[in-house]
């Protein structure tokens, strides 16, 4: 078995639940250490709920630049055990492929990062710049005790970030179709319309919240925000939930309550998008009030060397030629991009992420390290 699966068994076989580590970072830290890297562990968060967070350098900021490899140690919850096929944090193998909770999200990034900095140290004991590492047991959880904190701890430090590679499951059908450079933000908004409470046989006694507020709704969903760029798709809105009412069939409500959400590109800003929903509101005429809450503003790396470096790893190590995209969710790389000046998310394939058996092909696991380290190789070596 070679050193990667080692590791990557040892770091599933441990419950790290978020926000719990389970001692992950600790056998990450032991490892680097070994090789001459400077460990820190940065927690943070109250004594009940503590967050683990590992800062590891290798190298001289004196000599290169920087690049980092972040990710998270913690998981999602399992669900019921029952429907698992094998234990959920038994690493178990089948018809080529692991099982295990972490398998796809993202253990065996981790653990190939680890060991393609292993491989690379030890070839190139005297490299230019620094290899470093950011891992966080709070990145499946509400994020505020984990990257978050510790990018603003380095920032206080006057730390200088160049390159960073998350290693985020974005892979579609292989292993390399896809890389993450950038992502859309996100801005939640919980909108409350205020009408009149009534009964609904006197409804000039009332006013009624949702019929007020409706057309406005309809307005907000069809309204186009922008055009997107090259890089990103139109910014979209969304209702994810809504609220009226007593229960009971003949009252009228006097307040509607709707959470929406928006994820943006960088055509928007936050902003401009609150005075857009402010103004549709307005010319309404609707009692009403939001309270905003930004989730992560967007950010975009576009095509230069560390782009270049991890698709040229990518088409050498697996013959794909890889595809630049800004889909899906918001990750932690919303966080380092405030601090380092190109960041992108290399992964396995993620279709089973966060799901009951979730797994990784066992023949991806190896070249995953060695398209880590080969990114290495070109941007230090």
């Amino acid at each position: 078995m070679s050193d990667t699966f080692r590791l990557l068994e040892d770091l599933l076989s441990r419950p790290s639940v978020t926000p719990q580590d389970h001692g992950c970072q600790a056998l990450i830290a032991q490892r680097l250490e070994a090789l001459g890297f400077i460990t820190e562990h940065l927690p943070f968060g109250p004594h009940d709920f503590r967050v683990d967070n590992l800062w590891a350098v290798h190298g001289s900021v004196l000599t290169g630049p920087t690049v980092v490899f972040a990710g998270h140690t913690d998981v999602v919850p399992t669900g019921p055990l029952a429907q698992w096929r094998s234990p959920p944090f038994t690493p178990s193998y089948r018809d080529g492929k692991l099982y295990g909770r972490g398998t796809a999200d993202m253990k065996t990034s981790v653990a190939a990062m680890v060991v393609a900095a292993e491989e690379f140290v030890r070839a190139h004991p005297d490299h230019p710049g620094r290899v470093a590492f950011l891992l966080t047991s709070d990145e499946e959880g509400p994020s505020v005790d984990g990257t978050v904190k510790v990018v603003q701890a380095l920032r206080e430090r006057g730390e200088q970030l160049d390159c960073c590679i998350v290693g985020e499951p974005t892979s579609v059908a292989q292993l390399g179709d896809m890389i993450k450079n950038g992502r859309r933000g996100s801005l939640s908004g919980r909108l409350t319309v205020t009408g009149v409470q009534g009964h609904v046989a006197y409804p000039q006694l009332a006013r009624n919240p949702v019929h007020q507020a409706a057309p406005a709704l309809a307005e907000l969903a069809a309204a186009t925000w922008d055009a997107g760029n090259s890089y990103f798709p139109p910014t979209t809105w969304q209702v994810s939930n809504l609220h009226a009412g007593t229960g009971a069939t003949n009252v009228i409500p006097g307040e509607l309550v709707v959470d929406f959400n928006f994820r943006f590109s960088t055509a928007s800003t936050p902003e401009d998008l609150k005075a857009r929903v402010a103004q549709v509101l307005d010319r309404h005429q609707l009692q009403w009030r939001i309270d905003w809450t930004l989730g992560g503003e967007p950010f975009l790396t576009p095509a230069g060397s560390l782009v270049s470096a991890l698709s040229a790893a990518i088409q050498a190590e697996t013959g794909v030629a890889t595809e630049l995209s800004t889909t899906g969710g918001t990750s932690d790389g919303r966080f380092i991009a405030k601090l380092c000046a190109q960041v992108v998310e290399f992964g396995p394939v993620n279709a089973s992420i966060h799901k009951i058996d979730e797994h990784v092909a066992v023949d991806a696991v190896e070249p995953l390290k060695n398209i880590y380290r080969r990114t290495l190789e070109t941007l230090l070596a």
